[in-house]
């Protein structure tokens, strides 16, 4: 086979991809958006106002599909694209069950779960990799906050007066230390500066954190 055949098939074939991933995409919308409407009009819950959010957040995550196939820059801009898509259909899928106010830190979780995905186009350069890590891992500290809204709107749980969220800080410090001194192991220049800017502002918070969830922080001037 030649040259100029095996480039025509390669060729072929990237075409090909793109087009079955958009009809598995579009088949996808389809199913999720017949899913949404069929259950909240045998539950009730039924706004049919709430289709024109949740049709185009569907069409959206859809035509993020084809993208993701390609590799490289393009994945990553399909990736966002199907994120945002599926964010505005999740809005229109609570509107559509009226569950908004007791779901609303939905709009938490996912956003962050989609800041922490981006790590898999994490750079080469140890520096920027490090802080890409650490934007992603803070993502995740705040898709547990986002879990944590959820289960206590939904009187799972129940800190009472404790100044709970003062643990976030400490782990959101705790993920930045860490991400910093993970620089140690690389020979690069400006290592020793980067750990310092990372370590000590995290214990700075870390300490904070701990001063509000013991509850001692001072109400008084």
């Amino acid at each position: 086979m030649s040259v100029d055949t095996h480039s025509r098939v390669g060729s072929q074939a990237v075409a090909v991809r793109p087009v079955r991933a958009w009809w598995f995409a579009a088949a996808a919308v389809a199913f999720g958006a017949a899913a949404v409407t069929a259950i909240a009009q045998a539950t009730g819950h039924f706004h049919w106002w709430a289709g024109f959010v949740l049709i185009p957040g569907a069409f959206i995550a859809a035509a993020g599909a084809p993208l993701l196939t390609r590799g490289g820059g393009r994945a990553m801009t399909g990736y966002l694209v199907a994120w945002v898509g599926v964010i505005v259909f999740t809005v229109g899928a609570m509107l559509m069950f009226g569950v908004m106010t007791e779901g609303w830190p939905v709009m938490i979780m996912l956003p962050t779960l989609a800041v922490a995905g981006t790590y898999i186009w994490r750079p080469d350069h140890p520096l920027a990799r490090a802080f890409h890590r650490t934007v992603a891992t803070l993502a995740l500290c705040g898709t547990t906050l986002g879990v944590i809204f959820l289960l206590m709107n939904t009187d799972v749980v129940d800190f009472g007066d404790t100044d709970w969220w003062g643990g976030f800080m400490m782990a959101a410090a705790v993920a930045v230390a860490l991400n910093g001194l993970a620089l140690l192991r690389h020979q690069i220049e400006y290592r020793l500066q980067a750990v310092t800017l990372a370590v000590f502002p995290a214990l700075i918070v870390f300490l904070l954190g701990l001063r509000f969830i013991r509850g001692d922080w001072p109400t008084d001037f």
